[in-house]
């Protein structure tokens, strides 16, 4: 990329500004919420067509030149979700700047469990709530504002942009790769800005500086050729449920480490997650401990997770005496930075064969992968970042890891090598992304669209 600029924006303008502007990026974001852009096949895609639609107009508005809604074929050969990019050309010698973000949601879940209509944003406090309202409809309006901001405030824009704005990260980027391999020249960057990512707490910015992989599938238990009477037969066979509990309960030990030989850890982060935050966060019931060993950021980023995240077995509801000859458990094993997915999964399908419990037949079938990241800590980029964040909030940002995996940000680096990649974030530990009553502070939406203006023009 190129040398920072000398020619600094006008910090104080350019605050002046999105406060000016604020109202209105406000009111886009309420209305991007109102569309339930959920991209999981089970619900209207027409929706997320209206989304793509609607944040079209909004980056055509905001003065780009060159607008399209496009998408790219799944490896199943269906049409991929509607994706939106809006560009504009870098002047003579200018870096190009990719700013990403996504406008699909996740299922609402359990309407009960919401105190508002997931798709009416309401306002309470400081905070915006609505589904989509932090993950990741703010990052589009963070994008959008800072566009604004910098026109607004006469800034001239001194460096190529271009917003990508998925359509399908909340059901895995499945058309993803194929959409690079599609419009490589059109999303080619000196500098990536992936704005769906959180910050370290409200009032204290974050620079995510890496994520964790993800390797999932299903493991399954088979004990007998069909069911079985269980007063007949019960005692010398044990069934198929509690032999799964029993090769479950082998992946961690005593301490709740993960158990499987042959993962990777990472070095410890130099921030720590408080155990009484990490408590409140997290909703962990009173009396619960803790699992594993070292320092909670350390066991959150630098650490794998293996997790039980489904089942198959006779519900409660529809039990009989019976013997279950077979059951099955989805696991989600999160990887640490410098874990090679595959390896790990190599490794977890050996743990289970190997402790294959009374000898029952014990089948892996493999799910999805995810490649870790982590980040340059000093580069042109990161430095034009820190200085962005540390003016828009007033304190030093936090380089942070994230126990969750952004997967394809592994794909944009392999087909832009050269690309320096900041992850970026408006969500907080209280936004609950993903689940009921999701929100984002108003407050760190302002200062974000105010860093993200700095960051442009720092770029320059």
């Amino acid at each position: 990329m190129g040398r920072v600029t000398d020619q600094l924006p006008d910090v104080a303008a350019l605050r002046a500004r999105v406060d000016e502007i604020f109202p209105d990026l406000q009111a886009d974001l309420a209305s991007l919420v109102r569309i339930p852009s959920v991209s999981a096949a089970a619900f209207d895609q027409a929706h997320v067509t209206a989304s793509a639609d609607a944040v079209a107009a909004l980056l055509r508005d905001a003065g780009l030149p060159d607008v399209r809604i496009l998408s790219s074929a799944r490896p199943d050969g269906t049409a991929g979700a509607p994706a939106v990019v809006a560009r504009r050309p870098a002047p003579d010698g200018a870096p190009t700047v990719l700013l990403y973000a996504h406008h699909d949601v996740q299922p609402p879940g359990d309407a009960a469990a919401w105190e508002t209509d997931p798709f009416e944003p309401v306002q309470v406090g400081e905070r915006l709530y609505g589904r989509g309202a932090a993950d990741d409809k703010a990052g589009v309006v963070a994008h959008l504002g800072a566009l604004r901001a910098l026109a607004a405030a006469g800034e001239e824009l001194r460096v190529g942009v271009t917003v990508f704005v998925e359509g399908e990260e909340e059901a895995g980027s499945p058309s993803f790769r194929q959409f690079l391999a599609d419009h490589r020249e059109l999303l080619a960057a000196d500098v990536i800005v992936v704005a769906d990512s959180t910050n370290w707490k409200v009032g204290v910015p974050a620079l995510t500086t890496s994520l964790r992989g993800l390797v999932d599938g299903v493991v399954e238990v088979e004990v007998l050729g069909h069911a079985v009477h269980s007063g007949m037969f019960g005692g010398p066979v044990l069934d198929a449920n509690t032999l799964l509990a029993r090769l479950v309960a082998t992946l961690h030990d005593d301490l709740g480490n993960v158990a499987v030989e042959g993962l990777v850890h990472a070095a410890e982060p130099e921030v720590d997650y408080g155990e009484a935050d990490f408590r409140v966060d997290s909703s962990l019931l009173d009396g619960v401990a803790l699992a594993g060993e070292g320092t909670i950021s350390g066991r959150l980023w630098a650490k794998p997770a293996l997790s039980v995240i489904g089942i198959d077995a006779t519900s409660v509801a529809h039990a009989s005496n019976t013997l279950a000859p077979r059951a099955a458990a989805k696991l989600s094993l999160r990887i640490a930075p410098g874990q090679d997915p595959q390896a790990a999964e190599n490794a977890l399908r050996a743990h289970l064969e190997a402790h294959a419990p009374f000898g029952a037949t014990v089948t892996w079938r493999p799910g999805e992968q995810g490649k870790a990241f982590l980040a340059p800590a000093d580069s042109d980029a990161m430095r034009a970042a820190r200085a962005a964040f540390a003016e828009a909030w007033g304190t030093d940002p936090v380089d942070i890891g994230v126990g969750g995996s952004i997967p394809f940000i592994a794909d944009l680096l392999e087909f832009f090598p050269d690309a320096a990649v900041l992850v970026t974030g408006v969500e907080d530990p209280d936004s609950r992304a993903h689940g009921a009553n999701e929100s984002v502070h108003l407050g760190e939406l302002r200062k974000v669209v105010l860093a993200e203006a700095l960051l442009l023009g720092r770029l320059a």
